[in-house]
Parts: structure tokens; sequence; C-alpha cells
């Protein structure tokens, strides 16, 4: 960590528009049978004041979660995911919408796509808040996006360093 505070990227106005804004886009591909599978625990942020928004356009989505690590406390991917908690509910036949904060390698989305997929689940939408810029070809591409990124370590709304600043209202960035 570091002793200066981050430098604000997203004010926390900007994150609700921008939340609102996706929420318009995703809806019609949702219905109140879809699951919003939230990766933990940096997408639950995201995942909340999504689900809200979906829910005052009509969509009331189920709430399922996978905890997913492939970061610990570095600031870089240890290569591979982790499954700390898997799925609790049935998605057989059901359309999943995964949720997370931070798109950049593309491990974590690729494995819990993958794993809804295994889990049943007849379509997998996947969205995230921000998605960075990577210098090579990732696996997947999320399906909906609410902000293009600074290639920039970014911390609020769900980001973290080592553990702290996820609980910052706005996005910032540390370095």
């Amino acid at each position: 960590m570091t002793d200066t505070a981050p430098a604000v990227l997203l004010s926390q106005a900007e994150i609700a528009e921008r939340v609102e804004a996706l929420a318009r886009i995703v809806a019609p591909r949702t219905d109140d049978e879809t699951v919003a599978v939230c990766l933990l625990t940096g997408g639950l942020w995201f995942c909340a004041d999504l689900t809200r928004a979906l829910s005052r356009m009509g969509r009331n989505l189920g709430f399922d979660a996978l905890w997913l690590a492939s970061y610990g406390d570095a600031r870089a991917s240890m290569g591979r995911c982790e499954v700390r908690a898997d799925l609790q509910r049935p998605l057989a036949g059901r359309r999943a919408l995964v949720v997370d904060d931070v798109f950049d390698t593309g491990l974590s989305l690729s494995e819990a796509a993958r794993l809804v997929r295994d889990a049943g689940a007849a379509e997998v939408l996947t969205c995230v808040f921000a998605s960075k810029p990577w210098p090579t070809r990732r696996a997947i591409e999320p399906d909906f996006v609410a902000w293009e990124a600074p290639a920039r370590f970014l911390v609020g709304y769900g980001m973290d360093a080592a553990g702290a600043y996820r609980g910052l209202p706005y996005i910032g960035a540390l370095d």
C-alpha cells in the first residue's frame, strides 16, 4: 500500500451513471429466470448495483456467487485460477450473467464462464464494470462492459490492493 490517496479516475456519480446505462443494455438480454453469478470478492459492489438497476427496469434476477482467486494479494496474476467457493444453486437450463469488477488477463472470467457452462446453464453472458487493455489476445471477451479503463492499477468499487481500498466509493489508481 501507499501513503498517498489514489488518484480519482471515476467518481461515485460517474459509476452510478455507467451502471444505469449498462443495465439498459443488459435488461433486454435477461429475464426473471436469469441468475446473476457474482465473482467474489471484487465483483460484489458492481453486482449489487447492477442487479438493483435491473430490478428498477423490471428484471428481477436470481443470485449466486463464485469465489475465484487468481491474484491473491499480488499485483500480478498467479497464472491460474483457484476455486475457493463454488455455485450454490442449480443453473441447469437457465441463462446466467457472470458479473465481475475488472477484466484484465481474462483468466477469472474465462474460468467462471466454464464453471457456469459445466453447471448446465443454457446460456452464459459475461459482464464487467472495467475492462483494461491487454497486450495479447484473451481467451474470452466480456459481452457487456461499463467502462473501458486505462492500463493502471485500479482500486475502489470492489478493486483492491492486497485487500485495501475495496470500499472506496470511487475508482482510483495507485500508480
